[in-house]
């Protein structure tokens, strides 16, 4: 890569004899990751980006829609993951994950990272998916699917998955050999094992985003009622990409024709330890029930809620929008989901506040929870990269007010919904945010928010592959 300007010239030309492997790793491949590793390679970092699932893109690539736009998700995500598995600054590791970790005396750190068998060796694998066409195996999809779908036991992820390789989940594998004969390239190769690799890098970014609390809640079934389901199944059921090309009723494949919404379902509830609110649940619940509107014009929409939440730009109205399309806002708290076993309706148990309140009971063919955000990053991480935790399990940003994104760690950031629940625009900009201020520590600012002048100023990787 040419360097165009004078200073980026005189430091890679300054640093070419005493370089580290990376000027930054990212674990985690998210839109706030892509968005951290795509702005630092534009600057001329060389960028290592992991994630432990078969392709980036993160949580945002399953989606529908975004709000308050109605912007397809996948038209926002498919480039930025082009963009980042392409770039030339970037280097990309998926089924990977950090296994282990140290910070050297010169401040760099040196990190393992386990890299998963994926049974396909990507360098031969065209992408044909002639394996998956030819294995007899079909599972139920619990990960991009969400579990609404069915997947083959090897294949490429999804359609717009990158890399566009096939994996073999090794845990619904028979054995039998009919990918591997269908395979054109021989690509197929079960004698792959997990390998242990190690890299020095001069910084370090989390961004391992969120996932939802689980349907543990016996009032509302505990996970045992099938038509009571999550909001990233929803989520799945409506996208274009969607596994079913519609919304149905899991228990028996029927359009739902009253569909309710129970808001902080997984949050602001300390018994299960989620006593904050989750920031995005009301808009993503909103958004739904517009999109429900369009998919299932006859469809009797209702939103059960403690308090609505609308407080970002765009949002209010939104709301109001809603509103305006019919969807019904009940302000309440289900207390109970009960199922009547013959027609697998669901009876909800209310207690409707305001001039109307009181204990209430409503039937509906289909409810979706809206759960929790909590954090990827958990204590089992952190016991191999110590950053200090908030008492929600979150990221702490030591200087949140002044320079959000720094860690207890000098020279280790965190990004997006790793220090907090956030939306998808907070989650860019934070990525973005987070890429200047990695920017600044390679050229060796920020010693002063760790009071750590004496670290030396670790010599950073600029340049293409």
């Amino acid at each position: 890569m040419h360097l165009r300007h004078p200073s980026l010239r005189r430091l890679a030309k300054e640093r070419e004899n005493n370089m580290s492997d990376y000027s930054t790793l990212i674990i985690g491949s998210g839109i706030a990751g892509m968005q951290t590793a795509i702005d630092l390679g534009d600057m001329g970092y060389k960028v290592l980006m992991i994630d432990k699932q078969a392709s980036i893109g993160g949580t945002m690539i399953q989606l529908s829609k975004v709000f308050p736009t109605l912007d397809c998700a996948s038209c926002i995500t498919t480039p930025k993951m082009s963009s980042a598995f392409h770039h030339d600054n970037v280097d990309v590791k998926t089924l990977c994950e950090i296994h282990d970790y140290k910070q050297r005396e010169d401040g760099r750190f040196e990190v393992t990272l386990l890299q998963k068998a994926r049974f396909v060796h990507e360098s031969m694998c065209t992408g044909c998916n002639e394996c998956a066409e030819a294995c007899p195996v079909v599972a139920v999809d619990t990960g991009y699917d969400e579990g609404m779908g069915y997947k083959k036991a090897i294949g490429v992820p999804f359609a717009t998955a990158l890399p566009q390789k096939a994996a073999l989940d090794i845990d619904n594998c028979i054995f039998c050999g009919k990918c591997a004969n269908a395979c054109p390239t021989e690509a197929i190769d079960f004698s792959m094992r997990d390998e242990l690799t190690t890299v020095v890098v001069d910084s370090i970014v989390i961004a391992t985003g969120f996932h939802e609390t689980p349907m543990i809640k016996e009032k509302f079934g505990g996970g045992s009622i099938k038509n009571v389901i999550t909001g990233k199944q929803m989520e799945r059921l409506l996208a274009p990409t969607g596994p079913a090309g519609g919304v149905f009723r899991p228990s028996d494949g029927k359009i739902p024709w009253s569909i309710a919404y129970v808001q902080c379902a997984g949050s602001r509830d300390a018994t299960i330890g989620v006593p904050y609110c989750s920031a995005i649940c009301c808009m993503f619940a909103v958004k739904q029930a517009m999109l429900l509107s369009a998919a299932v014009p006859l469809a009797d929409i209702t939103i059960y809620y403690m308090d609505m939440r609308t407080f970002g730009k765009g949002h209010e109205e939104f709301f109001e929008e809603a509103r305006a399309m019919g969807v019904n806002f009940v302000k309440g708290k289900v207390a109970k989901i009960e199922e009547d076993p013959e027609t697998k309706d669901l009876i909800f148990h209310v207690e409707q506040f305001g001039e109307d309140g009181g204990l209430k009971t409503f039937t509906h063919d289909l409810a979706v929870l809206s759960l929790g955000v909590v954090p990827q990053w958990n204590q089992e991480m952190s016991a191999i990269v110590p950053v200090q935790l908030n008492p929600d399990g979150f990221i702490k940003e030591i200087r949140f007010a002044t320079e959000p994104g720094l860690t207890s760690i000098p020279g280790v950031f965190a990004v997006g919904t790793a220090t907090g629940p956030k939306d998808i625009v907070d989650s860019i900009n934070s990525g973005s945010s987070v890429a200047g201020k990695v920017a600044v520590w390679l050229s060796g600012g920020l010693r002063e928010e760790y009071d750590v002048q004496y670290l030396p100023i670790a010599p950073s990787v600029i340049g293409g592959k």
